[in-house]
């Protein structure tokens, strides 16, 4: 992904907590001898307010007032404006930073990140998991572009994890990623979240999304964190028993028309990605030939959390629930592989395409005919998922 202006990783919910990162984290990042809690990371990130705007007259040069909108800006960086007149050096501690983050041209409620995040302090400080605070299990990563103006975070909790067999394998530890914007996009956003400490792979997408916008009051967010940590609990419960059913179902690829790499590009992912997941994929299979769906889901998410060349939010979500079909919806799959392949086919024309195409398709629907009955445990396993959301967010 882009690289932030800057990131900050915390420990621990306040200056109280007894938290440390975990060791597989610590090992994968940079960081220093002290860090800071969530909340003091919280409340060190720009926030916004709204003031007056004006206009240039061109043939006066006088600027006029208009009350027709406002300018939502950065009241810290303001006042350091109006100290130094604009005028600090470059390169000194008080070179300027654009107070400005956005002017919308419609109704805009301001949400700061106090607003949002406080309350899953709150909650979070009343909570425990298997008797210990979750106040001192609270790790992860604050990332900040645009100045400050958009910030996405992920916020992970040591222990609650889901754990595949394997004496020294390191678990997959759940969490949310969250975020925001002061740019009329999403004022802020959830969704559940998870990191594989074998590989620092991200797992994202993992509940529904969550979104609440610019417009409109301000919601009561600390039932709304209470819902979101609950669907949490529920994809822990259920993630362990989806990667062993994906581990059972393999595709042979000596019986398909196309490669592991092509398998990725058949999925729509961009060259360099689909062979950035093909090779991770090939080196932690058993058989490079014989291929589970969840070796093919970490090769996606391989791909995504370390080379994906875009920016956060926007594509990239595209491509993570491409790749969380894999693990989640192999029957979905199977068949948009089936039909960007046949596209593919019929578009490149003539006779002989014709028939290659048919025949690769006949050689699609057989190596995975076998596959339907862990298809069909995937779909119920799924909807009583989903249904449990559903009912969560009640």
């Amino acid at each position: 992904m882009n690289q932030p202006d800057t990131s900050t990783i915390f420990a621990g919910l306040d200056g109280r907590s007894d938290a440390q990162l975990p060791n597989w984290y610590a090992s994968s990042h940079d960081v220093g001898d002290t860090l800071p809690s969530f909340a003091e990371a919280i409340r060190d990130l720009p926030r916004a307010v709204d003031t007056e705007v004006g206009y240039k007259n061109p043939v006066t040069g006088q600027w006029v007032e208009t009350d027709r909108f406002n300018a939502i800006v950065e009241p810290s960086r303001l006042r350091n404006h109006a100290r130094t007149d604009g005028g600090a050096r470059p390169g000194s501690d008080q070179e300027q930073v654009d107070p400005l983050f956005h002017v919308p041209t419609d109704s805009y409620t301001v949400l700061n990140p106090q607003t949002v995040y406080s309350p899953l302090e709150t909650l979070l400080r009343d909570a425990e998991l298997d008797g210990v605070p979750f106040g001192d299990i609270v790790f992860g990563e604050i990332r900040q572009y645009r100045a400050g103006g958009e910030v996405h975070m992920d916020i992970m909790f040591d222990g609650l994890e889901a754990t595949l067999p394997g004496d020294d394998r390191e678990p997959i530890t759940m969490g949310v990623t969250s975020g925001y914007d002061f740019f009329g996009g999403h004022a802020v956003y959830v969704e559940g979240f998870a990191q594989d400490g074998a590989c620092s792979n991200s797992m994202r997408s993992l509940t529904d999304k969550q979104i609440v916008k610019h417009v409109g009051d301000v919601r009561d967010f600390e039932d709304w964190w209470e819902q979101i940590l609950t669907q949490l609990e529920l994809v822990a419960d259920d993630l362990v028993r989806f990667i062993e059913d994906a581990q059972e179902i393999d595709l042979d690829f000596t019986e398909l028309p196309f490669t592991v790499e092509e398998f990725y590009t058949l999925l729509e992912f961009p060259e360099y990605l689909a062979e950035r997941a093909a090779d991770d994929a090939l080196a932690n299979a058993d058989d490079p030939f014989l291929v589970n769906l969840w070796t093919l889901h970490s090769g996606a998410t391989y791909a995504l959390t370390h080379f994906f060349r875009g920016r956060e939010g926007g594509s990239l979500d595209a491509y993570v629930r491409t790749a969380n079909d894999i693990l989640f919806n192999p029957h979905g799959t199977i068949n948009q592989v089936e039909r960007t392949y046949e596209a593919q086919q019929s578009a490149s024309g003539g006779d002989q395409q014709a028939l290659e195409g048919e025949c690769g398709l006949a050689r699609i629907e057989q190596a995975t005919a076998g596959l339907q009955a862990g298809v069909e445990q995937f779909e119920s396993r799924e909807e009583a998922l989903r249904e449990r959301f559903q009912t969560a967010m009640e």
